[in-house]
């Protein structure tokens, strides 16, 4: 199996956000897997760039592993990845990374977006005009069709994983308790804290495992004591997450709406759910974004994981191989 390179860091030196403000010299994480293939001009002409999801960072690429490789159906020979950690992830530009705190600007799924368009732009590694295609998984879905949105002529294909069109219903309150239960905490200060509010970002973390994989998984597949110790881990994990880190991306999925967007969107679309997602079933976001993007295909399938059944994604190889073979 194909392995994840170590990250690579470049400087960005100045980024404008949507609210107007500048910062300079911020850093972008990120990893690639492949063989870039240049046209006349010297430019990469197989590059697709794989956006990760709310918690993840470069290294959540292997979440493709099973479906890329030399000779896959994500062949590395024909396809160039590259795989940024996200505008607010430690590893990149982010409250904590930055130092920033609280001062760092708040940002949106738009900001997320442009900080990486911006970046294949300037970084001299990556001459890049056009993409061959976006992949995005559950919040790198947002990203994705934002993308796809802003810059539809950038592209000539798009996966989205697990994920929506629109923040709202049981989402929006998942994210907007989140961040009650850091704010409220005192320790937290209003983001100017001199020791991370552990309690908060820990209890945020055991909140969200309840959501992760699908009801009949924490039914039938596992035991109560097994839970409490997979809860009490994820505390613990979370305990070390900045809450500053939290809260920022948080209102920047709170704001998300496309709805009114989608449907202008471009380039050829593959569509991927997961019959037992909690956050995104179906029935509620794949099946109704599929008919509002006019050259889109939905392909559903079964995991016991839930959300995180794409690490089953092994189950549509066909499929997928499928949707791709045109554009190898």
């Amino acid at each position: 199996m194909q392995e994840i390179n170590q990250p690579e860091y470049f400087t960005m030196d100045e980024f404008v956000f949507e609210s107007e403000e500048v910062l300079s010299n911020l850093k972008v994480e990120y990893t690639t897997l492949g063989t870039p293939q240049f046209d006349s001009d010297g430019f990469i002409e197989n590059g697709i760039i794989y956006l990760h999801g709310w918690s993840g960072d470069y290294s959540s690429v292997k979440r493709l592993l099973p479906i890329a490789g030399s000779g896959n159906t994500i062949d590395t020979d024909k396809f160039f990845i590259i795989a940024p950690s996200a505008l607010g992830s430690p590893g990149s530009a982010s409250p904590s990374s930055s130092s920033m705190g609280p001062e760092f600007p708040e940002y949106t799924i738009r900001d997320m977006v442009n900080f990486h368009q911006k970046f294949l732009n300037e970084n001299g590694k990556f001459p890049i005009r056009h993409l061959k295609g976006v992949i995005g998984n559950s919040m790198g879905g947002f990203q994705a069709l934002q993308w796809a949105v802003d810059y539809p002529e950038c592209m000539d294909f798009l996966i989205i994983l697990v994920s929506s069109y629109q923040v709202t219903g049981l989402n929006y309150a998942n994210f907007y308790f989140m961040n009650s239960l850091i704010e409220k905490d005192p320790e937290y200060k209003e983001g100017y804290y001199e020791k991370n509010p552990q309690r908060s970002t820990a209890a945020v973390s055991e909140y969200m495992y309840q959501f992760g994989l699908s009801k009949e998984h924490y039914r039938y597949e596992t035991n109560n004591n097994d839970i409490a110790i997979a809860m009490e881990e994820m505390g613990l994990e979370g305990s070390k997450t900045d809450a500053n880190d939290i809260v920022w991306r948080n209102k920047a999925a709170l704001n998300f709406d496309l709805e009114d967007e989608v449907s202008d969107i471009k380039a050829k679309t593959l569509i991927v759910g997961i019959n037992q997602d909690q956050y995104f079933p179906p029935h509620m976001d794949a099946i109704p974004l599929s008919r509002m993007i006019k050259n889109s295909q939905l392909l559903i399938y079964d995991s016991l994981l839930g959300h995180i059944g794409t690490h089953e994604i092994h189950k549509v190889t066909g499929e997928i191989n499928e949707f791709l073979k045109n554009f190898k």
